[in-house]
């Protein structure tokens, strides 16, 4: 593949909702191409190529038949996204996934890893740190950063190459409001760092963002995971897994604005969009702007 000059942004849509139970997130990636995504980077500056969808399995097709649903399935669709994210990667491009659900970060950042060692900044409401042993649903993206750090099913685990894809010391999460018991012990011990609402109610974003900047200072690349029901529900309200008291419109914009003023940013999922739960798209719409933020546009 061609080495294409800065600044090229690749979208990839990834329709997954392998990997939870609710039907609807499978039709994200077009609600957020409906929303005007690669016009607004075109206006940044970019030029855009939308790599189109990556084929996944219909779910009604798939028995589950493990204690993580649909695992096989969702592996072959996160190998298949690994593959394209590392042809993004070597070509110097940014790649923005589009979900589907949070199971897709598991081949998404397999794929920024595969250059080398990579700072992951998760924001979500939810820690996304089961394994099949603890999860009450057994749904796979209630697990994505567990796999990413080695704790979970081989066939997860070793999406791309064997292995942990990144350090727990090189996760930092924010937002974070609503985990499982079990979960949230696991997380505690883990070496992940966690920016929960509490912390961002008592510093204030600007800090909040800085800091987790600053703990990953000494890697030169990040992905950013952006599952927006990290937001409050009335700022995003299409979303599966809803929870009260997430981040304010404002709140979010300036996370996507200093977390993009590092300039270190090569990769950005954007998941879990229902836009049968949304009013009139608003949720997608949310979700292009805060794409752009984190890609350079400003206010002034």
């Amino acid at each position: 593949m061609p080495h294409h000059p800065a600044p090229y942004v690749r979208v990839v849509g990834v329709p997954m909702d392998l990997g939870q139970r609710r039907r609807g997130v499978d039709m994200g990636p077009s609600a957020v191409r409906y929303a005007g995504l690669a016009h607004r980077l075109e206006r940044l500056g970019y030029v855009v190529h939308d790599h189109g969808n990556v084929p996944v399995p219909n779910p009604e097709e798939d028995v589950a038949d493990t204690d993580a649903k649909r695992l096989a399935a969702v592996a072959q669709v996160c190998r298949s996204i690994h593959a394209i994210g590392c042809a993004c990667a070597a070509a110097g491009e940014i790649a923005l996934y589009l979900g589907g659900d949070h199971s897709i970060s598991i081949g998404t950042v397999a794929a920024a890893a595969s250059q080398g060692p990579v700072g992951l900044i998760w924001v979500d409401a939810h820690g996304d740190f089961n394994t099949p042993a603890t999860s009450p649903s057994g749904n796979v993206h209630g697990m994505p950063v567990a796999v990413l750090v080695g704790d979970g099913p081989a066939d997860l685990v070793d999406v791309g190459y064997p292995g942990a894809k990144v350090a727990p010391a090189h996760v930092v999460q924010i937002g974070i409001r609503d985990l499982d018991p079990p979960e949230r012990e696991r997380l505690a011990q883990s070496g992940v760092h966690v920016f929960t609402m509490r912390a961002i109610d008592e510093l204030g974003m600007a800090a909040v963002a800085r800091q987790a900047l600053d703990r990953l200072r000494h890697l030169p690349r990040l992905h950013v995971s952006l599952d927006m029901d990290s937001l409050s529900p009335a700022a995003a309200p299409g979303v599966g897994t809803a929870v009260p008291g997430g981040l304010t419109y404002r709140e979010a914009h300036l996370l996507m604005e200093i977390l993009g003023d590092s300039g270190r940013v090569r990769s950005l999922d954007i998941v879990e969009i229902n836009p049968i739960l949304d009013e009139r798209n608003r949720t997608a719409e949310l979700a292009v702007g805060l794409a752009a933020s984190l890609l350079g546009q400003r206010i002034l």
